[in-house]
């Protein structure tokens, strides 16, 4: 009985999510420091002067989550093919679950190489809460009858400025767009 009322949730929130964004108008991404899955503290002064694709998962997800990271996944080879340097940014929405050894865990279901996709916890429920409608201008929430978690299933471009520039659906089908705008960043 869960599962229907959780679809439907996360269904809403990925339409608010696209509705909320004004993609007129770019967003500045405030400082952080939070801890990457190898246990190393990892934040805006590694992005600095860097392109970069964030996104929002949690390892014990039943829905959206692996297929997102298997996009991801496919997204990241595409522009290595490419030849563009772009870091990856996964931040969890479930933080006391997904540790560093969990999100290790995680990410290795998906690829061997993680050089340049960086899993991040280090903060508290309220704190990603906070962070994701502050920074991304999207909703997280953790339900209290659940251990779901309700969050944007966008692709967000960030520029070398921690400027997000543009929202994406996860699907493949949105990739030429965010390659195309990544090239032009690199302009």
């Amino acid at each position: 009985m869960r599962k229907p009322w959780l679809i439907l949730c996360l269904f809403c929130i990925t339409l608010l999510t696209a509705c909320g964004m004004n993609k007129d108008k770019s967003y500045q991404i405030k400082p952080f420091m939070f801890t990457d899955q190898n246990k190393q503290p990892f934040g805006t002064e590694n992005l600095k002067g860097k392109v970069w694709v964030a996104n929002f998962i949690f390892t014990s997800c039943e829905t959206v989550c692996p297929p997102m990271t298997a996009s991801m996944t496919a997204l990241r080879d595409r522009m290595k093919k490419e030849k563009l340097k772009v870091e990856v940014v996964s931040f969890s929405v479930d933080p006391t679950v997904d540790r560093p050894d969990v999100l290790k865990s995680y990410i290795a279901k998906f690829t061997d190489d993680e050089s340049n996709w960086h899993l991040l916890t280090g903060y508290d429920q309220k704190q990603i809460e906070t962070f994701a409608r502050d920074e991304f201008q999207t909703f997280i929430e953790k339900p209290k009858s659940s251990n779901q978690v309700i969050h944007s299933t966008s692709f967000y471009l960030i520029d070398q400025n921690g400027k997000i520039v543009q929202h994406y659906g996860f699907q493949k089908s949105h990739f030429n767009e965010i390659i195309n705008d990544i090239k032009r960043l690199d302009e």
